[in-house]
């Protein structure tokens, strides 16, 4: 691989580009706005106000959707899921899984699913 192109995959990853087109074309489809660029426009303004601490960051899913979700992976009903059963949920969701600070002896209640999802 050309040095160039490990600088520009560096780059992306570093700034996780991939992670936000991902999550913006989620966005898109579940929305199926009638004028998806600005559509763009406003999440990704809602996305820096977010940041700033001035607005709510745009989601996908509600906490409804995330009970469900963690309700299916918690087919014991125990309240809790493991850890690796917490890193799948969130490869499936395309949401990074490289800043986790779980071990894998950890179990994740709902709440913590929750915020962290």
């Amino acid at each position: 691989m050309a040095a160039g192109e490990q600088q520009g995959r560096d780059y992306l990853r570093r700034h996780r580009i991939p992670e936000l087109l991902h999550r913006l074309g989620a966005l898109l489809l579940y929305h199926r706005p009638e004028r998806p660029r600005e559509f763009l426009i406003q999440v990704l303004e809602r996305v820096k106000a977010g940041k700033r601490a001035e607005g709510e960051y745009p989601y996908l899913m509600d906490e409804s959707n995330l009970a469900a979700m963690f309700s299916l992976l918690d087919v014991v009903g125990q309240g809790h899921i493991t850890a690796a059963q917490y890193r799948e949920a969130l490869k499936t969701l395309g949401l990074s899984t490289e800043d986790l600070q779980f071990g894998d002896n950890v179990n994740i209640t709902l709440d913590v699913f929750k915020e962290e999802v």
